[in-house]
């Protein structure tokens, strides 16, 4: 069997090899899935809801493995990979409440009575990207379980190693085999599979848009459903009349958690031009402060990108003669490090303003009012997230109402809470994961009307 090496992105060195899967061993699994279906969808509600809290609680038994295997192979802080972990946990618990309440409608009707049912699609299969492995696993796993589907997954091929212990603990959990399986290998082998293959009704893809456009391409050969989480390119908005201090101290973490490498990474701050110089002395002190270095340490804030390629990509945006503002400082030696970037003052056509990083580089640009606010925060194909930073709430409400992103936040940076819908808008993707609207897209909706006339 081909096998491929998993590197730790601090070090350089190699933790292990894990399987490369063929194209035949990869049909084998959605046949295995295939054949789990019926018996999974006929799990009684209740039972299936016990299942996946036994779930949940096996995961959270195994919090810390977890952390430390993702810290690892991604390169996230442990502060960061514990949260992530529980995360699943939790997006499990949410679910496990789902099989009891995923209920139809009663229609009223003439001549009889009209009910609705949510019956399950059969085989989903979900492709994960590297830079968030688990939570966007349990993000399509735990609905999709919930609503009696089974599952394939593909974790990206650097970033593999938590998804295959989910694999093993669903298994601890109960959940019968063939009804969630770990399918590790290349996209171009295991994940287009999920794509052609018949008997998988769903494809989930969180990733490039570039690579969203093929999936959602093939899929629409066999008519498909396709959810699609992709780039992003949000802005984060300041108002004058802002908390310049909190808003200047929190931005470097809008945009530089995860080192970047988040599609929801506020990567264009947009200050409002009365205060642009005064957010700059603040923001300054706000990112060399930002604590860089080994993610195992408890105080580390960032650690390295997740591969010598990636670097490669955000070292691009940043050419000799680039307009450095400031920069923090990262370690020397191994490992895959760049520092936070700030880049002032930088052109409207500059690819630093116009396309996605996925490092810790970020633009600051002035605007004059609220009307430029909207203006630039909506001049990207991208809609995804961002923030807005005022004291006043109307004008808050109105630049968020104006903004063309599917998860905006008011003085704050959140943009994901499992038990609230998430997607993005226009290039950004289709669908919404999480929060209840999440089931809905995990099942179809079947009619019945019965006649009650003789």
């Amino acid at each position: 069997m081909s096998t491929f090496d998993v590197i730790n992105p601090a070090t350089e060195e190699v933790i292990t090899s894990v399987p490369s899967l063929s194209l035949e061993e990869t049909d084998a699994a959605i046949a295995r899935a295939h054949a789990a279906f019926p018996s999974w969808r006929a799990v009684a509600p209740g039972d299936r809801a016990r299942l996946l809290r036994r779930f949940a609680a096996i995961v959270d038994e195994h919090l810390e493995e977890l952390a430390q295997l993702e810290v690892a192979n991604a390169g996230h802080t442990i502060s960061n990979a514990r949260w992530e972990a529980g995360n699943v946990r939790d997006v499990l618990d949410y679910y496990a409440g789902a099989p009891e309440r995923h209920t139809g409608l009663q229609i009223p009707v003439p001549g009889g009575i009209n009910a609705t049912f949510h019956e399950p699609l059969g085989v989903v299969g979900i492709i994960v990207p590297w830079n968030f492995p688990m939570p966007i696993a349990g993000w399509g796993f735990g609905p999709a379980l919930a609503a009696g589907n089974t599952v394939v997954l593909k974790p990206a091929e650097i970033t593999p190693l938590t998804a295959v212990r989910l694999g093993e603990l669903a298994l601890e959990a109960g959940i019968p085999e063939g009804v969630f399986q770990v399918l590790t290998g290349k996209g171009s082998v295991v994940g287009w599979r999920f794509v052609t293959h018949p008997s998988v009704a769903k494809v989930c893809f969180t990733g490039s848009t570039e690579v969203g456009t093929r999936i959602m391409a093939g899929c629409a050969e066999q008519v498909k459903k396709v959810t699609l989480e992709l780039g992003g390119k949000s802005a984060n908005v300041v108002f004058a009349d802002a908390d310049l201090e909190l808003a200047a101290a929190r931005a470097p973490y809008g945009v530089f958690d995860n080192a970047g490498q988040d599609c929801c990474a506020r990567s264009r701050i947009l200050v409002e031009a009365s205060a642009f110089d005064r957010f700059m002395e603040l923001l300054e002190p706000a990112v060399k402060g930002v604590v860089v270095g080994d993610p195992t340490s408890e105080v580390t804030e960032m650690g390295p990108l997740v591969s010598a390629a990636q670097r490669e990509v955000v070292t691009s945006f940043v050419p000799d003669g680039a307009p450095i503002a400031f920069q923090g400082e990262c370690p020397q030696g191994p490992g895959f490090w760049f520092p936070a970037t700030v880049l002032a003052p930088v052109a409207p056509g500059d690819r630093a303003v116009e396309e996605e990083i996925f490092g810790p580089v970020v633009v600051v640009m002035p605007f004059r009012d609220e009307a430029d606010a909207i203006r630039l925060a909506n001049d990207t194909p991208y809609g995804l997230s961002g923030s807005i930073w005022s004291r006043d709430i109307g004008r808050a409400l109105r630049t968020a109402r104006g903004i063309d992103a599917g998860n905006l936040s008011v003085n704050s940076h959140s943009s994901v809470r499992y038990w609230t819908p998430f997607g993005g808008f226009k290039q950004s993707g289709i669908g919404r994961e999480l929060g209840p609207d999440a089931l809905n897209s995990f099942s179809d909706v079947k009619n019945v009307f019965i006649s009650t006339e003789d």
